[in-house]
């Protein structure tokens, strides 16, 4: 259901009256991402929800409808020199899948550029949500430096529409770096890992270090080999430049510059997209097709390495942020690789474990089973705060992140 604005909140009202489950949803575009619903839900859409609501470029706030897509935003800020410094989802491919800003944050999505700007989360400083019972509330502000009321930004970055729907965002932007460089060295993960040290604890501040392995960068029309993708920006070109020529110094690898249309070819490949071919033509077959399987993977930063080079990772194309440990693996796009089964995908959520990590399943082929998340240590306290937003449990049943859905219910 995509209800108007002014319809929205007796839609909400008449479905707690009812009793009936919903599912709080953006533009609908990833409903099969998570764990599958417990009932028959309501799908709760908030595309109508949409636009710039409030924009000051002097404080460098925005505050947009929920249901708006990401790339709309940045579009918005782009006619003033200013972005969100976020990563576009997963598939998104130059807006072809495009999700909203409410999706986004409801997942707690954060891609590379957490490596300079941080999470999403960090870029939220205000929202208004809408209870299961209809009730409206607003937490945060619309400036930088506000203090005022309960941190519920935190809490539903990341909440999967279990707590509430959110209607409204208030975020921080950036002004756009106007010059922009990346530094691309390919070869074994020993070499990686020991760059990737390094970077971390120069004096350089890149905006992002995404680790990809062999199958990634296959899919992208270079060798099958890891590589390490490093992103740069700066105001002054010959400051920029010397941060490359600080890299190649560093690095006995070849090196391989890239400028900033190229950077966005590269990174759309890395979200599932086709992108541009930034090394010759992809192989036959590579797609930008929905994959069998899409992990989230978390690991502890140094033991990435590790990771990165287990066997466990074989059919699966995986980009990694270097500084988080955080990122995202998905069927192999070129097809080459056998088909991946649960007990090789439970392996490596083991192996995420032993790492000091985690493993969330975004997708999985049908049949496979697997619970999209494991419960975490914090699950009481998880349920206890469930219960007080969502009392008669009508919302995204049997989504709540960090409680495993039982097996026996799928």
């Amino acid at each position: 259901m995509r209800p108007e604005p002014s319809e929205l909140q007796e839609l909400v009202r008449d479905l707690h009256r009812q009793d009936s489950a919903w599912l709080p949803a953006g533009l609908g575009t990833r409903l099969d991402w998570g764990p599958p619903l417990q009932a028959p839900c309501t799908v709760v859409s908030c595309a109508a929800l949409r636009g710039v609501r409030e924009f000051n470029p002097g404080d460098f706030t925005i505050t947009v409808a929920a249901g708006t897509p990401l790339v709309e935003v940045q579009d918005a800020l782009g006619h003033h020199g200013q972005w969100l410094s976020v990563d576009a989802p997963w598939g998104d491919d130059d807006g072809a899948a495009a999700g909203s800003i409410g999706g986004l944050v409801a997942r707690g999505l954060a891609g590379g550029y957490r490596q300079r700007y941080l999470g999403v989360r960090d870029q939220l400083i205000g929202l208004a949500l809408m209870r299961a019972d209809g009730v409206t509330a607003r937490a945060g502000g619309k400036v930088v430096k506000n203090v005022a009321g309960y941190d519920l930004m935190r809490l539903f970055t990341g909440s999967w529409g279990s707590l509430g729907l959110i209607t409204e965002l208030t975020l921080r932007t950036l002004p756009r770096p106007p010059l922009r460089r990346s530094v691309c060295f390919q070869g074994g993960a020993e070499d990686l890992a020991g760059l990737s040290r390094w970077l971390l604890g120069s004096s350089l501040s890149p905006e992002r270090i995404d680790w990809w392995n062999g199958s990634l960068a296959a899919a992208a029309g270079l060798d099958p080999d890891p590589l390490l993708l490093i992103g740069l920006a700066s105001v002054d070109a010959a400051t920029l430049q010397e941060q490359v020529r600080c890299l190649q110094e560093r690095c006995s690898l070849p090196a391989r510059v890239l400028d900033g249309a190229s950077t966005g070819a590269w990174l759309a490949r890395a979200r599932g997209g086709s992108g541009a071919e930034p090394a010759g033509p992809a192989p036959p077959g590579a797609t930008a097709t929905a994959p069998a399987w899409l992990l989230r993977l978390g690991v502890s930063p140094d033991r990435l390495a590790s990771l990165m080079s287990a066997p466990t990772l074989a059919g699966l194309a995986v980009d990694m942020a270097a500084g988080s440990g955080l990122g995202l693996a998905w069927s192999d796009p070129t097809g080459s690789q056998p088909v991946l089964t649960s007990s090789q995908v439970g392996a490596l959520r083991r192996l995420c474990g032993e790492l000091g990590g985690h493993l969330t399943v975004l997708r999985q082929p049908p049949g496979a089973g697997l619970p999209a998340w494991l419960d975490a240590p914090a699950r009481p306290l998880i349920e206890a705060i469930k219960h007080r937003f969502d009392p008669a449990g009508q919302l995204a049943p049997g989504r709540l992140p960090g409680v495993a859905q039982s097996l026996s219910t799928v």
